[in-house]
């Protein structure tokens, strides 16, 4: 076995080798499908349908919008899996197919490319102006992927990329509305706040696959401490940022917001996804939040 050749967590399965067991369609598909992260994937493609809905686009209309997203997650997915193919398989890390003899790699870096490119077909679609913005934040994921996820610049693509979906649905509708500021930076804050609980469960193992982006410079404390702030931030920008009085809404917002912001990284050291699932629960109260006060209104 030559030094370009990757190998299988079990040291006995070559990563551009044909699948294992998976000759048979079914399971490149299940690999597949597994290894475009389909935990984000969907959580992103849900949050897009449920503001495009909330923002008065129709039913047709958030369908395309979410449609594109989820081209766009997938092939951000698939192309992380293909990438860190490599990476994975020297860590043996479970659950990535493209590492572990499930699917090709080579398979998965085609899936990738005919999802990007459905991906760039179905947000122009969208219009040119909220196309352009969705994919340059599909752009700055793919850029994550092949650099710099290993940077100080780490948390760049996530603000991006989150702060363009509100932006993106705005710039929908018809006459496409600038989005409002508090809905773009809480969505950017959500995003940098989602980068630092994805990553600290695997501060450890990245840190010794060679991986320096932001999180990993802080460390696990570092992390723990700093991931509340945006969490909270973009509760405050929701139920601040629009005009007139904080309601009752927005101040109980807050109050569940800041409990699960910092519930969720206390308990990280006895269960490595809590801060993880605090992040989701606080954007689950800020979507409701936004869906409540109206994502196009104002």
């Amino acid at each position: 076995m030559d030094a370009t050749e990757r190998v299988s967590p079990a040291g006995s399965v070559p990563v551009d080798a044909p699948p294992t067991g998976a000759g048979r369609r079914g399971g490149r598909v299940a690999g597949l499908a597994l290894a475009c992260h389909p935990g984000p994937a969907l959580a992103v493609t849900a949050l897009t349908c449920a503001l495009a809905l909330g923002s008065g686009l129709g039913v047709p209309r958030s369908a395309l919008v979410t449609a594109a997203v989820l081209t766009g997650q997938l092939s951000v997915g698939w192309c992380n899996d293909a990438y860190d193919a490599r990476r994975d398989a020297r860590a043996g890390r479970r659950g990535k197919p493209a590492s572990d003899g499930t699917v090709g790699a080579g398979t998965v870096w085609v899936a990738a490319t005919a999802a990007l490119t459905v991906c760039v077909l179905l947000s122009l679609a969208c219009g040119v102006l909220a196309g352009t913005v969705h994919l340059a934040a599909v752009a700055a994921a793919w850029l994550y992927n092949l650099r710099l996820k290993a940077t100080a610049l780490s948390w760049l693509p996530y603000v991006a990329g989150f702060g363009a979906l509100p932006a993106a649905v705005n710039l929908s509708l018809p006459g496409g509305p600038a989005p409002r500021w508090w809905t773009v930076a809480a969505g950017a804050l959500l995003g940098f706040a989602a980068h630092l609980a994805d990553t600290l469960p695997d501060i450890a193992a990245d840190r010794a696959a060679g991986i320096l982006g932001l999180p990993h410079r802080l460390g696990d404390t570092g992390t723990r401490l700093l991931l509340p702030l945006p969490l909270l931030g973009a509760t405050a920008v929701l139920a601040l940022g629009p005009p007139g009085p904080v309601g009752a809404r927005g101040a109980a917002a807050l109050a569940l917001a800041g409990a699960a912001a910092l519930v969720g990284p206390a308990l990280g050291r006895r269960w490595r996804k809590a801060a993880l699932a605090g992040a989701v629960a606080v954007a689950a109260v800020d979507l409701t939040l936004l869906l409540v006060e109206g994502v196009a209104a104002g």
